[in-house]
């Protein structure tokens, strides 16, 4: 009979998000991880078999919890404008204090470009997603004579997309917070008809 597993997973996935989002993966010790999670070398081992994947496992909760909470934003009884705006005001003032540490995803292309397929397949499907919503704000909005025809919905989806991974960008860099609240207020702004 196998022994009863010691830890909590969900927590130590959580605890090991945080650590990865705030030193990436190349400089985050195994060592780093058991420290936070107070989770033994082995257990971890024979949970999440190696630091790598439990660095994907974390990009994957990242992604889901971050999409959760942006579809149920935008799924509220507002108009595109509005939705838009709501998605905005959320890049600005994230739901926690990880303001900090930037973009998760974002960092996470920042180390590792494109050398590795999987994480690279992990930001695709997030930065998709989000286009995606996007583009379904702007297409009703269209539809609704709120949102400029000058562009397909797919172009403005991708205009919008691009400048919230800009200010993520920035936000990592240092910039201040009204130098991003400006661009993307220039970039929502061009929405309009």
């Amino acid at each position: 009979m196998s022994r009863p597993r010691e830890f909590d997973i969900d927590r130590a996935l959580h605890q090991s998000m945080e650590v990865f989002w705030t030193k990436g993966f190349k400089s985050t010790s195994f060592e780093d991880l058991t420290r936070t999670t107070k989770v033994k070398k082995q257990s971890f081992y024979g949970v999440f078999k190696d630091k790598r994947a439990l660095f994907l496992k974390t990009l994957t909760r990242y992604r889901e919890l971050s999409l959760a909470s942006l579809e149920e934003r935008v799924s509220q009884e507002l108009s595109p404008l509005q939705k838009l705006q709501t998605v905005r005001e959320a890049m600005l003032r994230p739901d926690d204090d990880t303001v900090d540490c930037g973009c998760f995803m974002v960092n996470s292309i920042l180390e590792f470009g494109t050398e590795d397929e999987e994480v690279s397949r992990e930001i695709e499907l997030m930065f998709s997603r989000v286009e995606q919503l996007l583009e379904e704000i702007i297409r009703s909005g269209q539809e609704q004579k709120q949102i400029t025809t000058r562009f397909s919905s797919h172009e403005l989806a991708a205009c919008l997309n691009n400048a919230l991974l800009g200010a993520k960008i920035l936000e990592k860099s240092g910039a201040s917070q009204e130098r991003i609240a400006m661009i993307l207020r220039t970039s929502f702004a061009m929405m309009e008809p």
